[in-house]
C-alpha cells in the first residue's frame, strides 16, 4: 500500500511538472505576440522567425550540454532519462528547458528591428549552452562561483527566477543593445528621443495576457511538487500572489502614466503587468496576497520610470521595454524578498544580483563583440529602412499593407 501511494505521488508530481512546463512553453507565444505588436509592420515576420528559432535552439542546446552543465557537471549528451526521487528526470529537464527559452526571449525584443537574424541565432546558441547554464549552476545548481564562493553561503534566494532568468536575460540584452546602437531615426541630431510606434497593439495586448497565464506555470511549477496537502497549499498561494502582483503592476503603471503623461498609456500598462509578474517571481511563496499586490505595484511604477529614463537620459533604444521590465524590475524583485521572508537578507540578494549581472553582461558583451567582428551584427541602413522582413526572411507579414 505504501509503495502504491509513493508511486501515485511520483506520477502526480511528474504530471504537474509537465503541465506547468507546458504553461511556461506557452509564454513563447506570448513573447512572440507582444514583440510582434510592438515593432513596426515591416519587421514582424523577422521577429516571429526569431522567436520560434530561439525556442528551438534553446531546447536543443540545453539538451546537448546546458542542462548537465547547470545540474550535473558538464558532460555532453549525458542523458536526461531515469527516475528521480519524487518525479521523472525527464519532466525536470522539460520544465527547466522552457525557462532557458524564456531568458533568451527577453533578448529578442530589446535588439529588434536592426540586428541580423543569424547573428542573433549564433548568440542564442552560446547563451543557452554556456552563459545561462553556468549562472544557473551557481544559483539553483548550488555550485561555487568559479570556485571562489557559494551564493548559498550568503543566503541568496530566488524562488522562480527574477534574477536567475529575467535579470540574466536583460543583462545579455543590454550588452547587445550597447554594441548594436539605436534604430535609425530614434534620436534626432540634438539627442531627443522620437517615438517609434508599434504596428499592432491588440496583438501586444494578447501577448501580455498569454504571458500572464503562462506565469502561473513559471511560478507555480517552481514549488516542484503537488502531491501533498502542504505542496498543494503552497501552489495555490503562489498562484494567488502571482495574479495579485500582476494586477498591482497594471493599476500602478496605468495610474502613474496618467498622472505623468496625462493619458492612459497602453504600452506602459502592458509593461506594468509584466513588471508585476517579474517583481513577484523571486518570492511568490511568502507574501500575503495584499503584499504581493504592493510588490507588483512598485514594479509597475519602476518600469515606467525606467523605460523613460533609459530612453531619454541614457539613449538606450529598447523597442519593447525588455531591459526595464526584466532587468530593473528583476532587481527590485530580488530586493523585495527580504521584506516578506525573514530568512533572506538584503546583502545576500545584492551579492547574488551582482554575480548574475556581472557574469552575464561581461560574457554576453564578449560574445556580441566576437560576432560583430566575425559575421557582423547589424543590418545595412537600406535593409533597416525597407524592413528586415524582406532582407532577412524574404517575405512580409502584412503584404497587403505595402504600396508598390
Amino acid at each position: 500500500m505504501e509503495n502504491q501511494i509513493l508511486e501515485l505521488q511520483y506520477a502526480m508530481d511528474t504530471f504537474y511538472f509537465l503541465v506547468m512546463g507546458a504553461l511556461v512553453m506557452w509564454m513563447a507565444a506570448g513573447f512572440s505576440m507582444l514583440e510582434a505588436g510592438l515593432v513596426r509592420s515591416k519587421n514582424t515576420a523577422e521577429i516571429l522567425t526569431k522567436n520560434i528559432g530561439l525556442f528551438a535552439i534553446a531546447c536543443t542546446m540545453y539538451m546537448v550540454y546546458g542542462y548537465d552543465l547547470m545540474y550535473g557537471g558538464g558532460a555532453f549528451l549525458s542523458g536526461i532519462s531515469g527516475q528521480g526521487e519524487t518525479y521523472s528526470n525527464a519532466s525536470d529537464f522539460y520544465f527547466q528547458v522552457v525557462f532557458v527559452a524564456t531568458a533568451m526571449s527577453i533578448v529578442s525584443g530589446a535588439v529588434a528591428e536592426r540586428m541580423k537574424l543569424f547573428t542573433f541565432f549564433a548568440f542564442a546558441v552560446i547563451f543557452t549552452t554556456i552563459i545561462y547554464p553556468l549562472e544557473g549552476s551557481w544559483t539553483w545548481g548550488g555550485n561555487d562561483v568559479f570556485g571562489l564562493y557559494n551564493l548559498g553561503d550568503f543566503g541568496f534566494y530566488d524562488f522562480a527566477g527574477s534574477g536567475i532568468v529575467h535579470m540574466a536575460g536583460a543583462a545579455a540584452a543590454i550588452a547587445g543593445v550597447l554594441i548594436l546602437g539605436p534604430r535609425k531615426g530614434k534620436y534626432d541630431k540634438d539627442g531627443n528621443s522620437k517615438p517609434i510606434l508599434g504596428a499592432n497593439l491588440p496583438l501586444a495586448t494578447l501577448g501580455t495576457f498569454i504571458l500572464w497565464l503562462g506565469w502561473f506555470g513559471f511560478n507555480g511549477g517552481s514549488v516542484l511538487a503537488m502531491a501533498s496537502k502542504e505542496s498543494a497549499d503552497a501552489v495555490a498561494m503562489v498562484f494567488v500572489n502571482t495574479n495579485a502582483a500582476a494586477a498591482g503592476g497594471v493599476i500602478a503603471a496605468l495610474v502613474f502614466a496618467k498622472l505623468w503623461f496625462g493619458k492612459a498609456d497602453l504600452t506602459m500598462t502592458l509593461n506594468g503587468a509584466l513588471a508585476g509578474l517579474v517583481a513577484i517571481t523571486a518570492g511568490p511563496d511568502t507574501p500575503s496576497a495584499f503584499a504581493a499586490a504592493l510588490i507588483g505595484a512598485v514594479g509597475g511604477v519602476i518600469v515606467v520610470l525606467s523605460i523613460v529614463w533609459l530612453d531619454r537620459k541614457l539613449k538606450i533604444d529598447d523597442p519593447v521595454g525588455a531591459i526595464s521590465v526584466h532587468g530593473v524590475v528583476g532587481l527590485w524583485g530580488l530586493l523585495a524578498v527580504p521584506l516578506t521572508n525573514a530568512d533572506v537578507s538584503f546583502s545576500g540578494q545584492i551579492v547574488g544580483a551582482l554575480t548574475i549581472f556581472v557574469w552575464v553582461f561581461i560574457a554576453s558583451m564578449l560574445v556580441w563583440l566576437a560576432l560583430k567582428a566575425l559575421i557582423g551584427i547589424r543590418v545595412s541602413d537600406d535593409e533597416e529602412e525597407s524592413g528586415v522582413d524582406i532582407s532577412e526572411c524574404g517575405m512580409e507579414a502584412y503584404p497587403e499593407f505595402v504600396t508598390k
